[in-house]
């Protein structure tokens, strides 16, 4: 049994679902092939905010793509985490770049993008997509899925 998954509060366990955005709820462990690059990609098909106006809640497919270092997002806390944002009211473009932030802080990650491709609401839709790399190789990956980005992901 591997030790670095001691400090798992969530996996195995009853957990409330949070009521609020709260990114202490995020739990990792260890990458088990820091020296191999590969994409770890969740997809939450039923991701719900709120309009910070006028509260109406807002639906998304939400996509996040990393290359881990040392680090990787255990599952059951990231759901924890997105489901707390079924009460926080922030724009799309706001909510997408808040989770970049606060998964970027946690993991470290090589490199990682956040797509949210939002349900249209009078009649247009938004889909913030937001993206980085750390060190020279991952950064011009950054750079070239970002010029080559045509908001068909997801």
């Amino acid at each position: 049994m591997r030790k670095d998954l001691d400090c798992l509060a969530h996996l195995g366990a009853k957990s409330d679902i949070p009521s609020t955005y709260d990114a202490s709820v995020l739990e990792t462990f260890s990458n088990a092939h820091p020296d191999r690059d590969y994409w770890v990609v969740f997809t939450a098909p039923e991701f719900t905010t709120l309009c910070p106006k006028t509260g109406q809640p807002d639906f998304a497919t939400l996509s996040i793509r990393y290359i881990p270092d040392g680090k990787l997002v255990e599952s059951k806390s990231l759901k924890l985490y997105l489901f707390g944002f079924r009460n926080h009211g922030d724009f799309h473009e706001d909510v997408i770049n808040v989770i970049y932030d606060d998964l970027a802080k946690l993991l470290k990650p090589k490199y990682m993008e956040v797509y949210g491709k939002f349900a249209a609401r009078g009649g247009i839709s938004i889909d913030p997509f937001v993206n980085g790399g750390s060190g020279a190789k991952y950064k011009a990956l950054a750079r070239k899925r970002f010029e080559n980005w045509n908001g068909v992901r997801g």
